[in-house]
Parts: C-alpha cells; structure tokens; sequence
C-alpha cells in the first residue's frame, strides 16, 4: 500500500507549522518503512491531505471521484485562523463553511489534539475524527552544549545579558505585540522573535508595534531547524505567548530541546499544570514577574517534567498511529487486507 502525502501546496505553508507537520509525516513514514509518494502522477492507494488551499481541496474531489481514500489532517480552525492576518476576522465564518466542506471530503480526518477534535466536533463534520500528534523528533530536537559564545556572535548579542526567545508567525494570534512590549519592559534582557511573514499581509497593529521596537529586540526571520535547535539550546527562556493554537509543534521543539518555557495560560494546555509540567501567565504583567523568576533562577527547572510530555509524542509513535488511520481508510474502501 502506498500513500500520497499531497505535496503541490507546500511551497504555500512550508515556512509555517503545517509546513512543518508535513515534514513530520514524511519522517515518520520514512521511520517505519511505510511506501509514500510526493508526486500525484504516481501510482498510490490512498491520499494524506494537510492544506485547504483551492486547489488541494479540488484534487480531495477528484480523488473522491474515485473512490480513492482521503485522510484529511486538520490543521485549521476558524479559532485559530482569526487574528492572523488582514480581514482574517472578517473572513473567520466563511473560513469555517470551507473547513467543513473540504474536511466533509475525507473518508478520515486526524488532528493533532484532543482540544482541536473538540472545537471541530462543533462543526458541520459527519466523518470520524483521530487525534494523532504531529509528532517531534526527539533525537534530533537535543539541547547543543558548548555553543552560546559562538551564537551570540551570529546574532551580535551580549553574552552576559539573559536571552529570550519566541517562534512563530508576526501575527496577533502569536503574542508578537506583547512580545515587544515584554522587551521594552526589559531592557537588559536579549529579546529574538524568529519566524516571518509577508509584510503586505500584517495588521495594521502589528506593523505599528514592530516599527516601535526596541533595540534589545532582534528578528532574524525564518531559520532553519538546526538554527532554530541552537537557540533553543542558547536562550535562557522559551516564551510562547500564543492566544490559540492546534498543537503548536515548535513548543514540542521548545520541550524536546529542554529550554526553560513560559507559555500563555490558554485552554488546549490545560493538561501541562502550571509549576508542575511548565510555568503559565495570563497577563503581561505575569509574563514579566514569570519571565524575571526563571531567568534569574528564583524557581525550579521543569524541563525534565515538560521533555518526559514530549516523549510520549515522538515522531516513531505518531508513525504508528498513522499507519492504523490508513490502513482503516484503505480497508474501508477495498475490503480488509492484513498489513503487518
């Protein structure tokens, strides 16, 4: 059996988590041996879609047409897509009537959380949905000894200054905004933000905000992943302010590398209890007293507590899982075989 993980979109989203999450599952297809394809003219069995673009969506009909099973990951949210982009508030409800519809198309539909299965159970959506991770590689997302003296010379920081970090898109839904203001209110800390987008697309707000950047506040752009490893090993603290999210895979990277982490105190982390697994704030001015503690080293490390989360999602288990999915699909259409 072979599958099609639909590939002609990821130009549009490689930069992004979905992106990343189609790289996910092609790692882990690679780990158990699981025949996969990127190229649509190939012969394949069975179709993995990630992106509701147009064009994604018409090639889930056509496959439909013929009866060749679809597996849909659903990345997306109407939850998750407000507060990005232009008009994406505005477009939020017709956003949802197209997630529905493109999702409708599956024969299975996988999403990476129990909260997101939640929020799509409200929807529109007659097809049976499994939570499997996106999953992360732990033996490559390890903490690189040794190297803050060579990093800080890339980036032209101050060695001697503490160094935060965030991953993400420049967009509201990310935390960028009190990202800057978390740098003006400390000055003596090394403040990265890596991760862009185009400008054309930003908000108002957030093209204000990023103009009245302080100095201690660099952005890089988008890195690659072994650029992204070393600053996760170098920083002092990971902070992920996001207001919503699917999974966010750079916090598993964040956990996996065992970085000292501040998330936003938001509904789908409710299981990471707070003091215990990962330290949470709701405000800004929670953010600033939690930022000070851990980098000062007032509290307890918990990245042992958070990597042993991340090892329970690791990319050879989310493998595993998908190979089920499939097989499911595949039998579903075809009459059952045994694949083992």
């Amino acid at each position: 059996m072979k599958v099609l993980i639909y590939y002609d979109d990821y130009h549009l989203v490689k930069n992004s988590g979905v992106g990343e999450a189609i790289k996910h599952q092609i790692r882990a297809l690679e780990k158990i041996g699981f025949d996969y394809t990127l190229d649509k003219n190939d012969d394949f069995d069975l179709v993995h879609l990630n992106t509701v673009f147009p064009k994604s969506v018409f090639f889930a009909r056509k496959m439909r047409r013929k009866k060749i099973p679809i597996i849909y990951s659903a990345h997306s949210t109407k939850e998750d897509f407000k507060n990005s982009f232009i008009l994406s508030n505005s477009l939020a409800p017709v956003f949802k009537k197209w997630l529905v519809n493109a999702y409708n198309l599956a024969d299975f539909i996988i999403t990476p959380t129990e909260y997101s299965k939640n929020i799509l159970l409200t929807y529109d959506i007659k097809k049976e949905i499994d939570v499997i991770s996106n999953g992360i590689d732990i033996n490559f997302w390890k903490k690189r000894e040794g190297i803050r003296e060579s990093f800080c010379k890339k980036y032209n920081l101050d060695p001697n200054k503490k160094i935060i970090i965030s991953v993400g898109l420049l967009i509201n839904r990310k935390g960028i905004k009190d990202f800057v203001d978390l740098a003006k209110r400390m000055p003596e800390v090394n403040f990265i933000w890596f991760g862009k987008n185009d400008m054309k697309f930003l908000t108002s707000d957030v093209k204000s905000k990023l103009k009245q950047r302080p100095k201690n506040l660099i952005l890089p752009g988008f890195v690659n992943k072994e650029e992204l490893r070393d600053a996760y090993s170098c920083c002092d603290l990971y902070m992920f302010l996001t207001h919503e999210e699917t999974e966010g895979i750079v916090l598993l990277e964040a956990f996996s590398t065992k970085a000292d982490t501040l998330i936003r105190d938001i509904d789908i982390y409710e299981e990471f209890e707070d003091k215990k697994i990962v330290y949470k704030a709701k405000n800004i001015d929670e953010f600033e007293k939690k930022a000070r503690d851990i980098i000062n080293n007032r509290v307890i490390s918990l990245t042992d507590e958070a990597y042993k989360i991340v090892k329970k999602r690791s990319i050879e288990n989310s493998a595993l899982k998908l190979k089920k999915v499939y097989e499911k699909a595949y039998n579903m259409k075809n009459g059952a075989l045994d694949f083992n």
